[in-house]
């Protein structure tokens, strides 16, 4: 029998949508038939989130996570994940408060970009996810990746678009555009791939929409858990 997936989510729900969608097209795609994945899911309240992360409020978000996880777990989820790149900034929390395994968003992006040939690539995300180094720092030190993030200004303009339109469902041509000239930028700056590490952005970019090969963080995640909850089983 597959293995139970516990989801924390929320973190946007538009994002948590997405991970559901993927994690059932993805076991029944393994499974055929009527098959879908067995999982949980857990959504966290957004708005307080959010009012946390702008106040650097880091240590209560990770006991806020931290619950969810042991909350899953109590629930019967036999692997936790955090349906959000942003919130691994906490990851240290969610694994000290749970006994089942934890799978790090950032690992099955390492190990496609690597498996890829990749070594260098391009991040958006969040302001805290593009400059803060427990992601980038996890995808050099674990899997040899070297990131390139965009300037200041195009930083701004990604976290702009993330929290005021994706977070929302609201996908504009406009911000597509942005988005597309920010990775051609960063292929200019010797980019090889752009990582999606931000779960929304998969709602806006899309491999036709990139100048460079693209590696969708949401959806790399989604498919190792599917695949663990299977392989494990």
């Amino acid at each position: 029998m597959m293995k139970t997936i516990g989801v924390i989510g929320g973190m946007s729900w538009e994002s948590s949508a997405e991970y559901y969608r993927l994690m059932n097209q993805y076991a029944k795609a393994r499974l055929g038939g009527h098959h879908n994945a067995r999982c949980l899911m857990l959504t966290v309240d957004f708005a307080g989130i959010e009012a946390l992360q702008r106040e650097g409020a880091w240590d209560a978000l990770g006991e806020q996570m931290a619950e969810a996880a042991a909350q899953l777990e109590r629930g019967g989820a036999q692997i936790v994940l955090l349906a959000t790149n942003t919130m691994h900034r906490v990851h240290a929390s969610i694994e000290a408060a749970i006994s089942t395994p934890f799978l790090h968003i950032a690992d099955p992006t390492g190990a496609a970009l690597k498996a890829a040939g990749v070594t260098r690539a391009g991040l958006l995300g969040t302001r805290y996810t593009m400059e803060q180094d427990f992601y980038l720092g996890r995808l050099r030190d674990r899997h040899g990746i070297e990131t390139v993030v965009p300037g200041e200004r195009d930083r701004t303009d990604v976290h702009r678009i993330i929290y005021d339109e994706l977070c929302h469902g609201i996908v504009k041509a406009d911000s597509r555009r942005v988005y597309q000239r920010v990775i051609e930028d960063l292929k200019a700056r010797g980019a090889q791939a752009v990582i999606l590490g931000c779960t929304e952005i998969t709602l806006l970019i899309g491999a036709d929409d990139s100048a460079l090969p693209v590696f969708d963080t949401t959806a790399l995640h989604a498919r190792a858990a599917v695949d663990w909850a299977l392989d494990s089983a």
